[in-house]
C-alpha cells in the first residue's frame, strides 16, 4: 500500500509536539491580572503575531521522543483533613455564588475558611446568574451530598438560615479573594462577635492563584480541602461533560488520538479589558487568527482534535477550521437532548461549568484568555497530574512547544503545589 508522505510528516510533527510538552520553559505569556472582574490585557503592537496565509508548518525539535509519556505527574495531597471542631456554632455566615463556576470555586473556598476560623455555621449559598432574577439553589447545579460529606467536621453546614435569624439584618462584609487570617482577625471577627450573622461578598481585586506566605496550617488545609475536594457538579451535569469528552476522544482516535482544549472567548475581544496597549509586552487574550498562528508555529498536526469553549460556531473561526478541520464547539458535540438547557444565554454558567470540566481533563490545555478560569483549570490539572498546559505568545521566534509551558507549571508557582506534591 502506498503511503502518503503528508501523513507521515503530520504524524511526525504531532508526536514531536507532545514530546516537547514535558519540558520546562522560560516564560509565561499572559500579563498579570489586576482588574476586579476582568482581564489586564496588554500587548506589544510591534511584536504582534504575523499571519502568513502562505506560510508552511515550522519544523520542530524531535529530541526526547522517549519521554513522551512522562508528561503525567503522579501527585498526592500534601494536607490532612482539619481536625473536627468540637465547640458549638456561635453564629451564621451566608453568601451567594456569582459570575460563573471559576468564581464559585474561589467564593466557596473563602466562605469555608471564614466560617472555620470563626466557628460559625455556613449556610449553603444560592447561585445567581448574570441576568436579573436568575437564581437557583446550590443543589440545582452542584452535588450537595458530596459537598456536605467533604466538609463534615470542618464546618457545620445548613440548608437554610433559621427563621429567627433571617428576621434580622446581616452585617455585609466585602472580603478580598483568598482571604487571610489577619483580615479575618482584624476586620471580620470584631463584627461577627457583635452581630453573629454575616453576609460575605467576595471581591476579586486580583485573580492570581500564586501561593501566599501563611503560618496558619489549619486554614491552609481548610482552603485546600474546599478548593479541590468540595465543589463538584451534580451527577446529571457531570454526565453531560463526560459524554462530550467521550465524543471528543472518539473523534480523536480517527486522527492522532489527542484532544486539545482551547479557552477562546471571542465575546471578550472587543471589550476594553482585552485591548492591546502600545508599548506593553504581553496580552490578556488572543483572537482566533493569533491562536491559529500559534498552533501553526509550534507544529500541531492538522489532524489534531480541538475543542473550543465557544458555544456556537461563527465566521471568525472559519480560518481555524480550514487549517484544523477537527475543531468543535459545544453545539457540535453536546448531546441534542441537553442543548435546550445548556446553550440558552440565561444558563451561561452551566455551559461554562462544562468548559471547566473538559479543559481540566483534555490531553492539552491552551488558555487564550488570562484570568481565573485559566487558574482553576490549571489547579485541577495539577491535582490530577495533567500538566500539559501551553500559553500562547505573540512572539513567532520560537517553534518549540516547551518554550510556552505555563509558568504555573514550570516554576511550580500555583497554590495547588502547596496542596499536592
Amino acid at each position: 500500500m502506498a503511503v502518503d508522505p503528508r501523513q507521515v510528516v503530520a504524524g511526525f510533527l504531532t508526536l514531536s509536539m507532545f514530546v516537547m510538552l514535558g519540558n520546562m520553559i522560560k516564560h509565561d505569556h499572559f500579563s498579570p491580572v489586576t482588574e476586579e472582574l476582568g482581564l489586564e490585557a496588554t500587548g506589544s503592537e510591534s511584536n504582534t503575531v504575523k499571519l502568513d496565509n502562505n506560510a508552511e508548518m515550522n519544523s520542530v525539535d524531535t529530541a526526547g521522543v522517549e519521554d513522551l509519556m512522562d508528561a503525567i505527574e503522579e501527585v498526592k495531597p500534601c494536607w490532612t483533613k482539619p481536625s473536627p471542631k468540637n465547640q458549638p456554632s456561635n453564629g451564621f455566615v451566608t453568601f451567594s455564588l456569582t459570575m460563573g463556576p471559576e468564581y464559585h470555586i474561589s467564593q466557596i473556598t473563602d466562605a469555608v475558611v471564614v466560617a472555620r476560623y470563626l466557628g460559625a455555621t455556613l449556610v449553603l449559598p444560592d447561585i445567581r446568574g448574570n441576568e436579573l432574577g436568575n437564581k437557583r439553589k446550590f443543589q440545582d447545579m452542584y452535588n450537595v451530598d458530596k459537598f456536605v460529606r467533604s466538609l463534615d467536621g470542618v464546618v457545620e453546614l445548613i440548608d437554610e438560615i433559621p427563621d429567627e435569624v433571617s428576621a434580622k439584618k446581616p452585617a455585609v462584609i466585602r472580603v478580598p479573594n483568598r482571604v487571610t487570617d489577619s483580615f479575618i482577625t482584624d476586620t471580620i471577627q470584631p463584627i461577627f462577635q457583635k452581630n453573629k450573622y454575616l453576609r460575605l461578598a467576595v471581591i476579586f481585586s486580583s485573580v492570581s492563584l500564586r501561593p501566599k506566605e501563611t503560618n496558619n496550617k489549619d486554614l491552609d488545609a481548610t482552603a485546600c480541602l474546599a478548593m479541590f475536594s468540595g465543589l463538584e457538579l451534580k451527577h446529571e451535569y457531570s454526565e453531560v461533560a463526560r459524554k462530550m469528552l467521550d465524543r471528543l476522544q472518539e473523534l480523536s482516535k480517527k486522527s492522532d488520538g489527542k484532544v486539545l482544549a482551547i479557552d477562546l472567548r471571542t465575546d471578550l475581544l472587543e471589550k476594553k479589558s482585552c485591548k492591546t496597549t502600545r508599548g506593553a509586552r504581553r496580552k490578556g487574550c488572543y483572537n482566533p487568527e493569533e491562536v491559529l498562528a500559534f498552533l501553526r508555529n509550534v507544529g500541531f498536526s492538522a489532524n489534531t482534535t480541538i475543542y473550543l469553549t465557544e458555544t456556537w460556531w461563527h465566521k471568525g473561526l472559519n480560518d481555524l477550521k480550514e487549517e484544523f478541520p477537527n475543531t468543535y464547539t459545544k453545539d457540535d458535540i453536546m448531546p441534542a437532548e441537553n442543548k435546550g438547557e445548556f446553550l440558552k444565554s440565561s444558563n451561561a454558567d452551566l455551559a461554562r461549568a462544562l468548559d471547566l470540566e473538559i479543559c481540566s481533563q483534555s490531553d492539552v490545555f491552551i488558555p487564550a484568555v488570562a484570568g481565573l478560569f485559566y487558574g482553576h483549570v490549571t489547579g485541577k490539572r495539577i491535582a490530577s497530574g495533567r500538566t500539559q498546559i501551553i500559553v500562547p505568545s505573540q512572539s513567532s521566534t520560537s517553534t518549540h512547544a516547551s518554550d510556552f509551558i505555563s509558568t504555573y507549571i514550570s516554576n511550580k508557582n500555583h497554590l495547588a503545589y502547596s496542596c499536592y506534591c
